[in-house]
């Protein structure tokens, strides 16, 4: 009797155990279908289309007298809409984001200090956008100063200047290309791109690709965490605002650069909205307007298509730009 008791004992405790087993393992596998079924949808809302906002873009582009393109993503749900995203635009100074990388790239290994003390030589000063070119012969400066005018105000010579201390366009090139950018390229300078020089000028991307090149700033991907941190500060201080910026309310913060030659003005920008973070590269290229001139038809779209993703993405906000602040563009 004592034995079948002892059998009977043994029996109920390899029964609980074994339910506590199965338990315990059923809660594990919830877990972790619950943790397989979220990466799926994450990895799928990546690639979903926003089709709404996607008609919504597609008349503006369409009116567009000249060739346009434009890759948009909320970040929060990984809706995109993409128009020619993939389609190869002149970059402009718009090239001056992989110079950026580069440079970072050069102090993160060492080769530099952000601070860095420099020697300004007249001989490098270059024509267009930027106050350095105006910088007397032997003037004592550093890197963190030519980094912030290459973006803040598209300084072309600070921007010839740091690509050249980036290792110039082969070492930038090969940085982006490891990095999965096929198409994103610094065209000027840079030996056996004689051609694309030709076509696109000082560099080339798509909208797809730029964007992502934003994104990746912004979480820390681009050199380092550290880096990436400084960069996205820099590119969140831009003196060109009046265009696709101008769409987004003032107290709200949004990295960009713009890019702009006759035939071609493109903006790449991203915004922390309160309900998200999105992201938008808007290109063209071929630009039958050729005016510089407030009302460029190539801005007005930048600024069509800001304003229309602005409140597509926060509509209860109900913000627009203030009654008569377009006359600070003239």
């Amino acid at each position: 009797m004592c034995l079948l008791q002892a059998l009977f004992v043994h029996y109920n405790l390899l029964s609980t155990f074994h339910k506590k087993l199965m338990k315990r393992n059923s809660i594990v596998l919830v877990i972790l279908l619950t943790i397989f079924f979220v990466s799926q949808n994450r990895l799928l809302a990546q690639h979903l289309p926003d089709k709404k906002l996607e008609v919504k873009l597609k008349n503006l582009l369409d009116s567009f007298h000249g060739t346009a393109g434009i890759y948009a993503r909320n970040l929060k749900t990984g809706k995109e809409v993409a128009i020619n995203a993939d389609t190869i635009f002149p970059t402009a100074s718009i090239v001056k984001i992989p110079i950026l990388i580069g440079i970072f790239n050069k102090i993160q290994q060492g080769e530099f200090t952000y601070h860095q003390p420099l020697t300004y030589r007249d001989s490098m000063a270059h024509g267009g956008s930027g106050l350095m070119q105006f910088f007397k012969d032997s003037t004592k400066t550093d890197l963190s100063n030519a980094i912030t005018l290459m973006i803040t105000h598209s300084d072309n010579t600070a921007a010839i200047w740091c690509e050249k201390l980036a290792g110039g366009g082969v070492t930038i090139n090969e940085w982006l290309s490891s990095h999965g950018f096929q198409s994103t390229r610094v065209n000027s300078r840079t030996p056996g791109r004689k051609d694309d020089y030709a076509q696109y000028g000082w560099g080339q991307t798509t909208p797809r690709e730029m964007a992502n090149l934003l994104v990746m700033i912004r979480e820390g991907n681009a050199v380092s965490p550290a880096a990436s941190e400084r960069m996205y500060r820099i590119l969140t201080h831009v003196y060109w605002d009046e265009y696709a910026i101008s769409q987004i309310p003032p107290y709200v913060q949004a990295a960009s650069k713009q890019g702009m030659v006759d035939a071609s003005r493109s903006e790449a920008v991203l915004v922390n909205a309160p309900h998200g973070d999105y992201v938008f590269y808007i290109a063209t290229k071929n630009n039958t307007d050729q005016r510089w001139k407030p009302d460029n038809e190539a801005w007005e779209l930048a600024r069509k298509v800001s304003s229309l993703l602005w409140n597509y993405y926060e509509p209860h906000l109900k913000w627009k730009p203030a009654p008569g602040y377009g006359d600070y563009f003239k």
